[in-house]
């Protein structure tokens, strides 16, 4: 288990023009381990400088407004182990912010915010996390309850320890559906904005801005609802990935186990992918495959809309060596690219009578967005 959890505090008074003592400003570094409950204040600006980790039994709550920095590395993230829970309390009008100890900060700064619970993934066990093989997540509690995260801001996440180890924005490891998660905003961060491995939990209203990878992942037997996402790539996009991404899906991990039970069976209402970047062959500046089902996943997606300057290879396929999509998966895209698509608009078509490239939908709404400050 990690260290017991480490508090530093350094305190600074100012003076205003009259003499008065100015409202203190606090600084406080964060690290280690949290067994009981830890309320955080939102008048201090906190330093993530080591792992921060919610043991079993433990709480970290989060008001509304308070900003939560990290220095740079793969080992400064904060992780949610089964049995803890995390609040984070934002609202509208004060959100919770988890950034960079700079301002100059870019994509893989530092780690980002994993949680693991106890509902299930693909193959009806457990499964481990890179980060240590011993923070286990996955089981058999379909409600589960991590705690509750709404209006957070997550910038600048996504550091990695090499090439095929990384974090994500937001990682899902096995939460289940007792847990709220709602109004997320991922800007600027490497590997994916959001992932999920297996579990049940339901997020809503979420906003990715220039994921170096994929937008929206699933893999490992997610089996929840995605409603009311919005992904964006602007105009000065560039990734360093192999195979950028809408959606990607897989049934369970990696393709590696094909004939476990509990593949990936999920939903997707409203979502729109906006490229406004120019258009473009040139690899790191295309998007390889707006929706991506694959390796036995069933994908129910409705309401998506493709949109922008921006140049797609692939609308829709469900095509891997390791295996394709489930044929029963249901996919309504509508393309309103500017650019024509280079590879095929449904790749295969033949089988999947339920996925269709057509006319009329018009993905997620933006006005929910508003709290961000992004100028759609």
């Amino acid at each position: 288990m990690a260290a017991a959890m480490m508090v530093a505090t350094a305190t600074f008074v100012s003076c205003d023009n009259s003499g008065n003592d100015a409202p203190e400003v606090t600084e406080n570094t964060l690290s280690g381990s949290i067994t009981e409950t830890k309320v955080l204040d939102a008048n201090t600006v906190y330093t993530i400088t080591g792992p921060v980790i919610v043991e079993d039994g433990g709480v970290l709550d989060i008001p509304a407004g308070t900003t939560i920095k990290a220095q740079k590395g793969f080992s400064n993230y904060i992780l949610v182990l089964q049995g803890g829970k995390i609040y984070v309390r934002g609202t509208a009008s004060q959100p919770v912010r988890m950034t960079a100890d700079v301002d100059n900060a870019q994509q893989g700064y530092w780690g980002g915010l994993i949680i693991n619970g106890k509902a299930p993934i693909s193959g009806n066990g457990t499964g481990s996390t890179e980060i240590n093989s011993a923070y286990v997540y996955g089981g058999d509690d379909a409600a589960d309850n991590s705690g509750e995260i709404t209006y957070l801001i997550l910038e600048y996440t996504g550091a990695r320890s090499s090439a095929d180890v990384e974090h994500n924005g937001l990682t899902l490891n096995g939460v289940g559906n007792g847990t709220k998660i709602e109004n997320v905003f991922v800007p600027n961060g490497a590997d994916d904005a959001i992932e999920f491995f297996g579990g049940t939990v339901n997020v809503k209203n979420f906003l990715a801005v220039n994921p170096d990878d994929d937008m929206f992942d699933f893999t490992q037997g997610y089996s929840g609802t995605l409603e009311n996402a919005y992904g964006i790539w602007d105009a000065d996009y560039a990734s360093t990935e192999e195979d950028p991404r809408g959606i990607e899906a897989d049934g369970n991990l990696d393709g590696l186990s094909p004939d476990e039970a509990g593949q990936s069976d999920f939903k997707v209402l409203n979502v729109t992918f906006d490229l406004r970047l120019a258009a473009s062959q040139e690899e790191g500046f295309y998007m390889h495959d707006v929706i991506k089902v694959r390796r036995g996943a069933k994908a129910t997606i409705t309401n998506a809309l493709v949109t922008g300057k921006g140049q797609a290879k692939d609308l829709i396929d469900l095509t891997d060596g390791k295996g394709n999509g489930n044929t029963a998966s249901v996919i309504s895209l509508t393309n309103n690219l500017e650019a024509a698509v280079s590879g095929k608009e449904i790749n295969p078509a033949d089988g999947y009578a339920d996925v269709k490239v057509k006319a009329g939908n018009t993905g997620c709404p933006t006005d929910i967005f508003s709290w961000t400050g992004y100028a759609f």
